[in-house]
Order: structure tokens, then sequence, then C-alpha cells
């Protein structure tokens, strides 16, 4: 083996800590460091995550509230003959891009370098990359990511070419038919976008209810709005085939579950988008040369302090099982920043309270126990809820949806451990 080049340290991946430990090592404590990433540099979220859903998902709220001029005095007449064109919005997004990719001069100023390629082990701390680098360091951060989960168990969906979160961003026509796969934060958020761009909209849930790991309370509200909105619902659901091309036309044979009986149905689309989990990027890191440990889920087994089997070497992020926030990442930075150079945080990743956001409308936040989690533990615990009626903001809005159900509707919710 030819002799590796020797840094302080390498990072494997370009996400939040991927890039941020090398920054601060680099600029702050004078360490050399390299960024090995294979695509997109800065990680997901400013590519082809966070940043342009969102401003995807703002279009479409835009689009919502034009229909919804002429119950504010601008005087539309026809609120349905406004056509969402996703050529523009996906220009838009395209343009938003543009701005944010400033990464490279970010690596400059820092004084980090940046290799393109895919790095895999080949020994405990030493990296082989595809563009034929050889790197060794006495400090490795995996920072690889996670991708969507397409189930090749189910008949006919891969054959159909369904979408995943990245497709959808470039789509620059509008589906007539949606069709989502899973309930969760992704599944939601692009149901509401593409029902405001003017879509029908058809979610498939496996679970009793969206969103499983929040209380079922919320959940129900929430549910309930989205199908005033008019998108269709389906839970306790599971696909049992797919035949057809996503972005032509698409047939899905359901199950659905409805007390003792199971029901078989089929519904047809035009489009399909899978949004039912993901997986680690952990798999072709031929991590078994290095000597580092997985858990059964494909996660890479860390300590309080993301550390890995192997001395020196760490984890962040959705690799290492972190909650799959960009802002975990960020944390998770500074606990890996602290361990490296001596003053670990003493809790490390114990005990954190991790927040999370929903962007439908309204939007859904949460940090600290949900009431079912407080039950499970057997804590003692008081309850907050305040109804939109308790709220100037809820009245001011005027959205039917608040009006009607003013007395009912319960937002926020409030755990407070007795």
């Amino acid at each position: 083996m030819a002799t590796p080049e020797k840094y302080d340290c390498i990072a494997l991946g370009s996400g939040e800590a991927g890039k941020l430990v090398p920054f601060l090592l680099s600029g702050q404590y004078g360490r050399k460091c390299i960024v090995i990433e294979r695509k997109w540099i800065g990680g997901s979220c400013p590519n082809i995550a966070c940043l342009p859903s969102k401003n995807i998902m703002h279009s479409s709220t835009i689009a919502h509230e034009a229909r919804m001029n002429h119950k504010h005095g601008l005087g539309v007449s026809d609120a349905e003959s406004l056509k969402s064109d996703m050529a523009i919005v996906r220009k838009r997004k395209d343009e938003m891009l543009k701005t944010v990719n400033g990464f490279r001069d970010l690596f400059d100023q820092f004084k980090v370098e940046l290799t393109v390629g895919e790095g895999r082990f080949v020994e405990p701390k030493v990296i082989q990359v595809s563009n034929g680098r050889l790197l060794t360091a006495d400090n490795i951060v995996i920072c690889t990511g996670s991708r969507a989960i397409v189930d090749g168990n189910i008949p006919g969906l891969l054959d159909s070419k369904p979408m995943t979160h990245i497709k959808i961003l470039d789509l620059d026509v509008l589906p007539s038919h949606l069709i989502i796969i899973g309930g969760g934060y992704i599944g939601v958020e692009f149901a509401q976008a593409y029902r405001r761009f003017g879509s029908e909209v058809t979610i498939i849930q496996r679970g009793d209810q969206l969103l499983p790991k929040e209380d079922q309370d919320v959940i129900s509200c929430l549910t309930g709005i989205l199908e005033k909105e008019g998108i269709r619902v389906l839970l306790n659901t599971t696909v049992v085939s797919v035949s057809g091309v996503s972005g032509e036309s698409i047939d899905v044979k359901l199950k659905t579950k409805e007390g003792s009986t199971v029901k078989e149905t089929t519904i047809h689309g035009s489009h399909i988008l899978v949004a039912s989990g993901r997986l680690p990027n952990t798999e072709d890191l031929d991590l078994n040369k290095a000597g580092v440990e997985k858990t059964a889920a494909g996660h890479i087994l860390v300590d309080e302090q993301l550390r890995t089997s192997v001395p020196g070497v760490y984890a962040a992020g959705d690799c290492a099982g972190s909650p799959y926030f960009t802002h975990m990442g960020w944390d998770d930075f500074r606990v890996i920043l602290g361990d490296i150079v001596g003053s670990p945080r003493p809790e490390g990743t114990r005990g954190r309270l991790v927040p999370s956001v929903l962007f439908t409308t309204p939007e859904l936040a949460q940090v600290g126990l949900r009431e079912k989690e407080a039950k499970a533990k057997g804590l003692a615990y008081r309850l907050v809820k305040a109804t939109w009626a308790q709220r100037f903001y809820g009245l001011t809005l005027s959205i039917p949806w608040q009006l009607k159900d003013l007395q009912r509707r319960y937002w926020p919710k409030i755990v407070i451990r007795a």
C-alpha cells in the first residue's frame, strides 16, 4: 500500500458536523483538515432537503393565499381558475440555491481542503478515496447522512420509478393526482404543498395516525385540517402492489384494515412519492476494515461523546442515529469538537432536548416530552391546552377551519412535569 497523506482530521461527508468540525479545528486550532464529499457540498440541507423544500412550500402557501384573495376584498371572482406553473416554482427554487452555494468559499476561508469522491476505509484510520487519494488522520469524523427507503419488496414499486424527496423538488409539471406512501414529516409537508398547488393528493399511512410519534389528539387536529383542504388520508393501509410509471400513470393496489375486516381497493394517480422512512448511508464505507461497529439498523455505534468503537473515529448526524434534523448535526459538531480538543461536554449527547417543526400550515412545533411519553415513563404531569378562541392570533387570521372549530381545536399543548 502506498504511503497515505497525513492530516490531523478527516471528515467523511460535508454535512453539518462534517464541515464544522474541520472549519473550527483549522480556523481556531491550526489543525490540518480535509473533507471528502461525494456530491452535495455542504450536505443535504442546503442542496436537496431543508432549504429547497421550504422554498417550494412557501410558493405553495402563496398559491393557497391567492385563491383566498376574494375573502380579503381583492376581487378574485374565480379562485379555482388560478393555476400553478411548476416550471416557475422550480426556477425560483433553483435561483435560491445559487445564492446559498457558497460553501466552497468557506473551505478557502477556513483553510480546509475539499476533495470530491467516495471514501471508504482500508485500515482503522486510513481512507481510500475514489479519486485515487489515500488519506490518514488521528481523528476522523463520519458524517455520511441517510437516504430514502424505497421498499423493493412491494411488487412493481421500483419499476414505477417513484419520486423521493429529492426528485420531487425538480418537478416542472403539476401532478394531476399525487399519491404519497408514508405519513411522516416529508409526506405530510409535500401533501399540503401539492394540494395547494392544485394537485389531488392521497396519503397512504400504514399506522392508525399520521406522524406516529406525536400525541393522537394533536395529530387528529392536524389531520382534520389537511382533510378540510381536500387531502385524502388513508390510515391502517398497506401497499400491495404498484403498476405503471410515475409521471405517466400509476395504479396502486391497497389493503385497508377496517376493524376486523380488510378492504382491498385500487387508486389511480399520475405521480407517486415514497416518504416512508430513511436508512443510514453506512454500508459502502467498509467499516469492518476499520473495526467500526454498527447497530442492527445500520447506524454507527457511538457513545455519548459520539466516539465509535475505534479511538479517534467519531460519527455524527443521521449515520450515527442522531435525530434526523439538521440542527442535531450542529449539536453533534459541538460534542465532537469538544472531545477532540480536550474539553468534552460532560453529558455529551445525554438528555438533549430535541426541538422539531413540521412546516405545514399551521406549523407543528415540539420540544421535550410528549404526553404519551410522559405516560409511558410513569411521570406525574399537568396538561395545559389553549384553544384558538383564546388566542387573538387565531381570530385575526380568520381561516375557515379556525372559525368553525375554535372551541374544540387545541393549539398549543403543554406537558408540565408535576
